[in-house]
């Protein structure tokens, strides 16, 4: 089957494949080639428009996510993983695959769709056999198409690892609770903030925020050029920063949520899962940088920085993390999985303390967990 390439056009009508104003596409030309500064490409992804169009994503994107992508088109398409043991999550793969494409590309045939399907498919079962401890969560699709759309079926494979293994791991892991974990960051922003809207929502749990954040916002915003330019920004940033925006979104809309009664939790939480139309997305991303600078994680309150795991993609996709290999991707994955069963199993000892909670089970058991953690510790970490 004929694979789809980044040069067919999405939409013919989007601002990805307008013509583009030259002064910055020759800007991001130049620290994207020999000049190679990564400074520099960074300020000009966060700047209004992005990185522009398709065409020039597909020389910054690899650079934002730290790898230089081969030119060798053999190496892109090598298939020997097609030979690798079957993924446990394939069959759901295959469900969340026959349900893609639905906002974009327009006005495609029915052919076209099933051959982008068959991409996307393909993309995203090579980054599971060939990491199989990752574990596929509904909306990884999402993502993965839009990596499509714009890299086309050689190079996608190779920036989806990468996104997968150094800016989205928590969300690839076993469990949910580190995914879990990125939203209860939203609180303490909000605190940080407007102490006041913070109070107002504090009888609502941030689950509001799954979809948005897990996706990076793909699941739910319907158009191409917006979501590939608010990619072009989370790419550049920190990883952390997809939270803040979800916070910044919150923040736009104060006088909205004050108008609904703080007890009245189910309604927020309605009105907070979706994303308000039309998206303002430069404000938005303008406002959310501002926000990160006033209120960087290690000064949150609530200790809500230190209460993230060392081996989370919030503190290590920060700063040179381009410079880390996949490897080292992947050994803060296992050590991230072994500190999440260390933690299943303390749980499960406390519960058990909690059941024999009589004065000589309460002492015996108390020891135990406290034995266990030390163990834990000096076994795994």
């Amino acid at each position: 089957m004929q694979s789809s390439s980044p040069d067919d056009p999405v939409e013919s009508h989007d601002r990805t494949s307008a013509p583009a104003p030259p002064t910055k596409v020759d800007q991001i030309s130049k620290v994207c080639g020999e000049v190679r500064d990564l400074e520099a490409l960074v300020q000009l992804a966060t700047s209004r428009d992005g990185l522009v169009n398709d065409q020039v994503r597909q020389r910054a994107w690899p650079l934002l996510l730290g790898y230089q992508p081969s030119k060798d088109p053999e190496i892109a398409r090598d298939a020997t993983w097609k030979n690798l043991p079957l993924h446990k999550d394939e069959d759901q793969v295959a469900r969340d695959v026959d349900r893609s494409f639905i906002y974009y590309p327009k006005n495609q045939s029915e052919s076209q769709l099933d051959r982008r399907k068959a991409d996307l498919s393909t993309v995203i079962t090579q980054v599971l056999r060939t990491y199989p401890m990752l574990s596929y969560f509904q909306g990884f699709h999402d993502i993965v198409q839009v990596f499509l759309l714009v890299l086309g079926a050689d190079d996608a494979p190779d920036a989806v690892s990468h996104l997968a293994l150094s800016r989205i791991r928590d969300f690839m892991l076993p469990s949910l609770s580190p995914s879990l974990a990125h939203l209860r960051l939203l609180p303490a922003i909000l605190q940080a903030e407007d102490a006041r809207l913070c109070q107002h929502l504090s009888q609502t749990q941030p689950f509001f925020a799954l979809a948005s954040t897990l996706t990076l916002y793909a699941h739910d915003i319907e158009d191409y050029s917006d979501i590939a330019r608010l990619f072009d920004f989370l790419l550049a940033q920190d990883a952390i920063v997809s939270v803040y925006f979800f916070a910044e979104i919150i923040l736009s809309r104060r006088e909205e949520l004050f108008e609904i009664s703080s007890d009245d939790s189910d309604m927020l939480h309605f009105v907070l899962s979706k994303l308000p139309k039309p998206l303002d997305l430069e404000t938005l991303i303008t406002q959310t940088m501002s926000l990160y600078t006033d209120h960087p994680p290690e000064t949150l309150p609530y200790r809500a920085w230190a209460r993230i795991s060392p081996y989370s993609v919030l503190k290590t996709a920060r700063a040179d993390f381009r410079q880390q290999p996949l490897s080292d991707g992947v050994e803060l994955f296992q050590r991230q999985e072994i500190q999440l069963r260390n933690n299943e199993m303390l749980e499960q000892a406390k519960a058990m303390l909690w059941k024999y909670r009589g004065p000589a089970g309460q002492v015996g058991l108390a020891i135990f967990v406290g034995v266990l953690a030390i163990w834990l510790r000096k076994k795994w970490l």
